[in-house]
């Protein structure tokens, strides 16, 4: 099993989608690293040799963010908007939508679930 990045790469999968496993690693990054190196991408990952699977990980650790340091500077970024109190910020911060999407209805996935508003009953008064 071959393991880059903290990653194990799924066992009988083609190369080129079990790289796609990694994240910051879409179909099109896996389809240029494994160009560059010369590596069939329909072999299977279990069928990788070790000096492939080294070469895979230097390119990946030398050219590309991924895994936890994408997180992280992925993460900082969304804060700094909010520290700054910009428009994206405050939308993130009140786990509204960024991207101009309309919220009367809809954007359930990042509201949430409803929180229905309870009116109280006014009983007689004394």
């Amino acid at each position: 099993m071959a393991r880059i990045a903290g990653v194990d790469l799924p066992k009988r999968k083609r190369v080129e989608v079990g790289l796609t496993y990694i994240y910051g690693v879409g179909p099109s990054t896996s389809k240029k690293i494994l160009a560059k190196l010369n590596i069939d991408p329909n072999i299977k990952t279990d069928d990788l040799s070790e000096s492939e699977v080294n070469n895979i990980r230097k390119i990946l650790t030398d050219k590309h963010k991924v895994e936890g340091e994408l997180r992280t500077d992925i993460s900082m970024n969304i804060k700094r908007l909010m520290d700054l109190g910009c428009y994206r910020g405050i939308r993130h911060r009140r786990s509204l939508p960024v991207h101009g999407q309309r919220t009367s209805t809809n954007a359930r996935t990042r509201k949430g679930p409803r929180r229905t508003a309870v009116k109280k009953k006014s009983g007689p008064k004394k």
